[in-house]
Order: C-alpha cells, then sequence, then structure tokens
C-alpha cells in the first residue's frame, strides 16, 4: 500500500461499521434473485480454483493418493489430472453443490478413475468407519461450516494405515497480513461462497482428531499474501 494511505484506510474500515452489513445485504438480495449464486459464484469459485499458482499446489499433494480415496469437497474437480490413476482404486468425491459438479462434468468423464459422488456436505460423511487409505482435502476447509466436525468425520474414516493429505489457504503468521485477513473476511466470504480467509489450519486439523505427520507453508507465488499463505501436508488420524 503507498505510504501515507494506511491510516485513512484503516479509518474507513474500522469507523465505516456498514460496509460488511451493506455487503451481506448485496449478496443476500443477489441470491434471493437466485441470479449470483446460480450464475456467477459457482465460475467464480472454480475460477479462483484454477489458477497456475493453486494447480502448483495440487501437483504437490494429489499424487500421492492411493487406495479408496475420499475427496472432501470435490468441487468441479480441478485434482483430477494430479491424481496417479495407477494407485488409486475407487474415488468417493463428496460435493453437495449440484451447480458446481455440472462444472466437473467434462473432467469427471475424460478421468480414467472409478468415481463415486457423494451428495452430502462436509460435516456428513456418509462412510463407513476405517474404510478409506487416502482423505484429500484441498482448498475446501476454508468453506466448511462446521470444520471441526468434518474433520473428526474425516479421521473416523480412515484406516489405521490412511493418511489425510491437504493443500489450504489460511491465517498467515505475519502480523499485518493477518490483520487484514480479519477485516476482509466477511466481505470475502459473502463473495466468495462461505470462503474464510483467516482459520488457523494446522490447529485445527490437530485438534479434532489428527496427529501431523509432514506441514509445509508458504505464500503461493503471484497471489495477494492475504488470500495466499498455503499449508500442506499430511495427517493421520489418532
Amino acid at each position: 500500500m503507498p505510504a501515507g494511505l494506511e491510516e485513512p484506510v484503516d479509518r474507513w474500515i474500522t469507523k465505516t461499521n456498514g460496509v460488511k452489513k451493506c455487503w451481506r445485504a448485496y449478496y443476500k438480495a443477489l441470491n434471493k434473485m437466485g441470479f449470483y449464486q446460480k450464475h456467477i459464484e459457482p465460475r467464480l469459485v472454480s475460477l479462483a480454483c484454477s489458477s497456475p499458482a493453486i494447480a502448483r499446489e495440487r501437483r504437490k499433494v494429489v499424487p500421492h493418493a492411493e487406495g479408496v480415496v475420499l475427496e472432501v469437497g470435490f468441487g468441479s474437480g480441478h485434482n483430477l489430472p494430479f491424481y496417479d490413476a495407477g494407485k488409486v482404486t475407487k474415488l468417493f468425491a463428496l460435493e453437495p453443490e449440484e451447480k458446481i459438479k455440472k462444472l466437473a462434468a467434462k473432467r469427471v468423464a475424460a478421468s480414467p478413475l472409478e468415481i463415486d459422488y457423494l451428495d452430502l456436505p462436509g460435516e456428513q460423511i456418509p462412510l463407513e468407519d476405517r474404510s478409506i487409505d487416502t482423505v484429500l482435502v484441498t482448498f475446501t476447509m476454508c468453506t466448511i461450516p462446521d470444520l471441526p466436525t468434518a474433520l473428526e468425520g474425516m479421521a473416523r474414516v480412515l484406516k489405521p494405515s490412511g493418511r489425510m493429505l491437504f493443500a489450504e489457504h489460511g491465517l498467515s503468521p505475519d502480523g499485518s497480513v493477518a490483520e487484514w485477513q480479519n477485516r476482509l473476511n466477511g466481505i470475502w466470504g459473502c463473495l466468495g461462497g462461505g470462503c474464510n480467509l483467516n482459520r488457523d489450519i494446522p490447529a485445527l486439523v490437530t485438534g479434532n482428531g489428527f496427529q501431523m505427520e509432514q506441514l509445509e507453508a508458504q505464500y503461493a507465488k503471484n497471489t495477494p499474501k492475504f488470500a495466499g499463505y498455503i499449508f500442506s501436508g499430511r495427517a493421520k488420524a489418532i
């Protein structure tokens, strides 16, 4: 930010108490018409999740998935090109939003994987205990309303030998960036399908049924810092 603008911008955000309320009201009005939620939001989210920077993060974790896989937040299928088809015997694709699944149709049709859709949210995984070899979750933890419950469910379905693989954006360790994440979070969520900028992903994972085995954290390239602090790694259920 140019020198001298910090104070005016800060004053505008802190003193204009109605900004977030205005955005939420605008978002609700659009949703009443069904236009934004049905036609714009799914494509906007899909576009954001297909950026080269995000693709690089997917490439780090998705090829390690093996056996029977549960992908939580399958979305529009952006992970499909990165799976090693020789290692995956079946893919359960958890995705409750029909409008998002329509965007995945071509990728699903082109994939060699055996894919079964599960039409439920992340908090309601309809699979048996200890039945999954790999849980994969990428750029999804930010949008699940009750993330602790969802993580407990992921831990429940993992086999003792299984692992959760993840790549997620979240709370930056840099105070100035985190401050902006907190300020922008409400507006960002209104426009981005409920996405949260400021979730402490490692703390949430280890606090809800998992032990971290590997963790990397860094800013994604060519991405605004407030939305680009990425956690990726591997965890086992405990």
